[in-house]
Formats: structure tokens, sequence, C-alpha cells
């Protein structure tokens, strides 16, 4: 009989981690079982094999295996028989039986518990309940080290939260997509990938919501009035003490009796201002700093701080918490970061010998808000970016107020105030660590005090309108989301993208749009099936999730609620499905139309690129056709369209691709006096 060593096998999450883990608890070997990397390494006494996913090997499936059946309730956890991962449940498979423990070194939150649970009780053999946590919030060698010497059972209650989530959002997003794309199908000629789900829902009403009061706003006139003073050759810009004037009469009425009228500083008051150091990094304060300073969206932010985790730079980068605990060691981290480009920060902050951040009032259980680690970097583009906000960020946490001073000064014509403001800089504080990513507000005043003469320069009014609400952008859409309790800071990005991906959503300038489809679902769901887009019910079931990790709600229960209220709702899908149909099928035709310039007919509308639903040919229309503008054109039938101009009569011209370099150019204008 072959004989076995006895080993540890430990379960990571990503290959990455599992070279990194090894990496820090020694010398390790790499061996290759089936092309797939296993790292053989001893640490204090023990002998450890040390093996990873590739994400979740496991998920949840129907046992019905028939798209077309909805409800579908019967669900079962099953492994993923595809390519690469069926290959490491196999390579797992094998090593766990020749295993004498087992250690759990995911991720140390909801997913990775998961990922772990899942390996270790269906690959594993139900090994779950006697395997060890290895817990850690960066990849460090000391973190790892210390980690592995403190072992913990794992987190039974992380993994029932995160088990119940992905059995939630699968019957609910499974359900409700197939009640919905079958709703489609059939009042409609052929099939569309079309989804909602419980976090999905109420996003997209968010941003449709918004939508709605731009298109409703109606803009209302009013009047600014501005006045240019002037002293010693000096100019003070003064706005008068009325931000809006409702009235033309009254705003006239000011400008004739201000103009030409010397002013009198009526008051001066200069006061000291402070502003406290930023807290440091949450998931959801990166996402929206990198998305305010570099336009990077909050999936792609997310993914670059993961890739930093991974090598050791930054702690664990899916965090709630805003709060830094002296058990990480601020002084190691600002020796590390000193041995870089941080050096001069750095050295000031430790020469202060009391180190204090400043912290928000959000925490969580797993991990700390994010930092450095101070291992030395070798970043470059984007990379470097997202690590230096990270660092930068963590140094100004540690910094003084900055200190300002802003003078107000009244100034009185004719029975009239206007009010000039100055901002001096006086302390720069902690806003000298987070350069170039803030700069202190400074406008100059020339010294001025009560009873001081001001000569008139110009007095204007200017006509102004009410202006429109703020589209959401990526970033102020996931504080929505975070603000609203919906989804969590590893899946909020993700349903953002998946409102893109079924074109419900669409980038405009200033912001995020919905589009006809995306307001067709909404209006269609408000109408017959309400509680899938409510804020309400998925924020209640966040919370019963909160308690299921807590331990304090059994998951049995939770999910008996959501059950019922999903029936619920599917009842209201099937007694209302062809209307449903009928109601999003025009918005769906509407949004396979690509726009390639404005109509140079009406003026008005925009030329699409539409197919027609009978003869199936594609050919132009104007957006306008359905009321006034009847403008139309034929289209080549084959190769791939693009605008490359605008033609001298108006119309675009559009270069049609054959396949091997080959184009045409040509102007849609059937009647174009230019073509050859």
């Amino acid at each position: 009989m072959q004989s076995f060593a006895v080993y540890t096998l430990v379960v990571c999450e990503k290959p990455d981690a599992a070279r990194r883990i090894a990496s820090a608890l020694g010398r390790a070997k790499e061996t290759k079982a089936a092309g797939v990397s296993v790292f053989d390494v001893s640490f204090s006494g023990r002998d450890y094999k040390i093996c990873s996913a590739s994400g979740h090997l496991y998920g949840i499936t129907d046992r019905t295996k028939n798209r077309s059946v909805y409800p579908v309730l019967d669900l079962e956890w099953a492994p993923i028989e595809k390519g690469r991962a069926a290959r490491l449940v196999r390579v797992i498979s094998a090593l766990a039986k020749d295993a004498g423990a087992f250690v759990h070194a995911c991720d140390y939150d909801q997913e990775g518990e998961v990922i772990g649970h899942s390996i270790l009780q269906y690959a594993c053999g139900g090994k779950y309940d006697k395997a060890m946590r290895a817990k850690f919030s960066t990849l460090t060698d000391d973190e790892v080290k210390e980690a592995f010497e403190t072992l913990a059972p794992p987190s039974a209650g992380l993994a029932r939260a995160g088990r119940s989530r992905h059995a939630l959002d699968f019957i609910y997003g499974v359900n409700l997509s197939r009640a919905l794309a079958q709703s489609f199908k059939a009042s409609n000629s052929g099939w569309r990938n079309l989804s909602i789900g419980r976090v999905q829902g109420p996003t997209l009403a968010f941003v449709a919501d918004r939508e709605y009061e731009i298109r409703l706003h109606v803009p209302d006139p009013y009047w600014t009035i501005n006045a240019d003073f002037e002293k010693n050759g000096q100019v003070v810009h003064a706005k008068y003490e009325k931000p809006r004037v409702e009235k033309l009469a009254e705003a006239r009425s000011i400008v004739d009796a201000c103009t030409g009228r010397d002013g009198v500083v009526s008051s001066a008051n200069a006061r000291k201002m402070t502003l406290r150091p930023p807290t440091p990094f949450n998931t959801g304060d990166l996402q929206r700093e990198a998305y305010r300073l570099f336009r990077v969206a909050p999936g792609y932010t997310l993914a670059i701080a993961e890739k930093l985790y991974l090598r050791a730079l930054i702690s664990y980068p899916r965090t709630s918490s805003q709060k830094l605990p002296r058990s990480i060691n601020y002084e190691k981290i600002l020796a590390g970061l000193g041995k870089s480009f941080y050096g001069q920060p750095a050295s000031i902050l430790l020469s202060r010998g009391s180190l204090v951040p400043n912290e928000g009032p959000m925490t969580d259980p797993a991990h700390p808000a994010i930092y450095p680690t101070g291992v030395i970097p070798r970043l470059s583009g984007l990379e470097f970016k997202i690590y230096d906000l990270i660092a930068k960020r963590f140094l100004a946490t540690f910094g003084d107020p900055a200190v300002s001073e802003r003078t107000d000064v009244s100034i009185a014509v004719n029975g009239h105030v206007f009010l000039a403001e100055g901002r001096a800089a006086v302390y720069d504080g902690w806003m000298a660590f987070y350069r170039p990513y803030v700069n202190m507000e400074q406008s100059a005043l020339p010294p001025l005090q009560a009873g001081d003469a001001l000569a008139n320069r110009q007095v204007v009014m200017e006509e102004k309108f009410t202006q429109l609400p703020w589209r959401y952008n990526q970033a102020s859409l996931l504080a929505k989301m975070e603000d609203e309790r919906i989804g969590t800071k590893a899946t909020r990005a993700d349903t953002i993208a998946t409102l893109f991906k079924r074109n419900y959503v669409a980038a405009k300038k200033g912001g995020i749009e919905a589009t006809d489809l995306g307001f067709a679902v909404i209006e269609s769901m408000r109408e017959h099936v309400p509680a899938i887009v409510s804020t309400g019910l998925t924020r209640s079931m966040e919370e019963q999730l909160e308690r299921v990790e807590q331990g304090s709600e059994n998951p049995a229960d939770v999910m008996g609620y959501a059950v019922d209220r999903l029936v619920e709702s599917l009842a209201a899908f099937r007694a209302q499905s062809a209307v449903i149909g009928k109601e999003i099928g025009g918005a769906a035709k509407q949004s396979d139309a690509i726009m390639i310039g404005e109509c140079p007919v009406c003026k008005r509308g925009q030329l699409r690129i539409m197919k027609s639903w009978t003869t199936k040919k594609r050919f132009v229309r104007c957006s306008n056709y359905a009321t006034d503008c009847k403008t139309s054109a034929p289209l080549p039938q084959r190769g791939a369209i693009r605008v490359a101009k605008t033609c001298k009569c108006g119309w675009p011209i559009i270069s049609v691709a054959f396949g091997r370099g080959k184009r045409w150019n040509t102007c849609v204008n059937m009647q174009c006096p230019y073509k050859k």
C-alpha cells in the first residue's frame, strides 16, 4: 500500500493569492496537477499544500434544467461543469483525499466565505465545519504568517448569509427575468435578453425617476445682479444680496438705482475656517473618488484595486469600513512608504510621534478601511493612479486640519446691499499630503474695513433659468444605492454594468440616461408588478441578511419571506403577461435603432438605422417619423456601417465595410447632388 505524508490542504480564492500566500509562508515548491498549480511549503512545523479556485467553482442551479419554466424554487448547489472550473474541482477533490486538515484562506467576506464553503463542503467531502479559517486584510508576508499562526474556526454566519444572498438573487433574478423575457416573446416576434432583479429593478428606477424630473422640468426665468467695485486699483466682484430676483421689473429697478452710485463698505468680517482631514477609503468612497478624478467606472476601479491587493500593495478593497485600527501598525506602513516617492510626507508624519487618523462612522466586521501596506510599488498607468490615490488618502487622514480665512464684505449702494467674499489659505494641513487631488479655494480681496468708499465700475443683470436636476453618473448612482442600502459593496458596480448591458440605460453627456426600453420596463413593472422595483422590499431583505450573518435570524425564515413575495409578483406577471410584453416590445424595437446624425429635413429629430420587422431589411428613418417628419432612406443590406462624416448636402456619409479592408463611402441621401 502506498503511504502518503499527512499535509494540510489550503484553499485560496485565486491563483495569484495562492502564490502570494505560499511565498509568504516560506520557500514553496510549485508542481502542476492537470495544469493546475499546487504549492508545497512548510511553516511552523506543518506541511501545507496550497491550491486555489478561480472565483466560484460552484453555483446555484434549478433542478428542472428548463429555461422556459418558472417559477423555479427547487434549487441546488452544483459544480460549474465547464473548462478550467471543472478541472480545478477534480484537482482539489484528489488533493482532499489525502489531506489530514484543511484551511479556508479565501477572501474574508461573504463571497470569499461562500467560495471556500462550497469547495470544502462539496469538493472536499463535507470538511467546512472541520476546517480552520485564515483571516487577513493584506497579503503581506507578516500578516499572512500571523493569520496561519492564529487560525480560527470558519465563519459560519458569514457563509449562511452569503449562501442565502446567492439563493435570493437567483430565485428573484431567474424567475423575474424568465417571466419578463417570455412576456416579450409571447407578444413580439423573436426573443430578447431581458432581465430584472431585486437590486437591478430599484436601481433602474432611480435613473428613470431622475429622467422623469428632467423631462418634466419647466425652466423658470430669474435674474442675477452683479457689480464691480474698485479700491486702489484692485477690483472687488460682488453679488446682489438676493441670489435670485424673480421679476424683470424689480431687477431693472435695482440696476437703475445702483448704476453710477459708489458703494460704502458697511461691514467686513474675517474668520478662520477649518476643514478636517478626509476619512480613509472604503469601497464606495474609493470608487466615487476615482470616478471624480479619473472618470474610471466603479467596476473597473474595484478590479484594479483587487490587482493591487493580490500584489500585497494595499489592504482588502471590498470593505464598508472608514476606520484604521491601531493594529495595522501606522509607523511600519509610513516607514515603508518613506522608502519610495512618499518620503517627505511620511517623514513629516513619523516625526510627530502621535498618529491619530481621522476616521468616519462606517464599520465592517471583517476588514478595516483601505490602506497601503508600505510595500514599494512598481506600477504605471491607471494602476499607479489608483494606488497613488489610496496612498495619499492614507497620508492625508493623519494630517492636521486645513485652515483658511474667509472675509465677508457687505457693500451699501443707494439703499441696496451687495456681498463680496474673499478666501485665503492660512495653513495647508492635510491638503499638502493629498495633492494634486485637492486644492484650497482662494479669491483675493483688497484690505477693506467698514466705512471704506468703493468706486462703482459697473452693475449688470443677467437672465437665467432654473436648472435641470443633475443626472446620475456611475459614481453618484453607486452612492444612491449605498445610501438606500440596496446591493453590497461587491455587487453594486456589477448591477450598474448590467443596466448598460441590457440597454436599459445609456451614457450621455452629463451622466446616465434611461433609454426608452429602460423607461418601458420601469413603467410596466410599476403598473403591474410594483414590488419588483420597490426599494423598501429590497432593503428589508438586506437587513434580514445582516441578521443572518449575526446569527439572530434563521436563513429558512428569510427565504420563506422572499419566496412568498416572489410568488405574489409572479402571479401578477402571469395575469398581465401579454400586456407587459406589448408595452416593452415597442420600446425594445426603438432601442435597437442606431443614431447616425441629426435629421437634415426637420432639424429636430435624429436619423436612426432601423430594421423592418416584416421584411427584415435595414433603412434610415427620422425619430420624428411617427409625428410629423416622414424622412427616410434605404441602406445597403450587407456590410458593417459606421458614420464617416457629414456630406455637403447635410445628410450623413456612411462607410460600409465588406470584409478584407474593403469599404464603400456613400451619402445616405438618394438625391444628393454631390454624388459622382
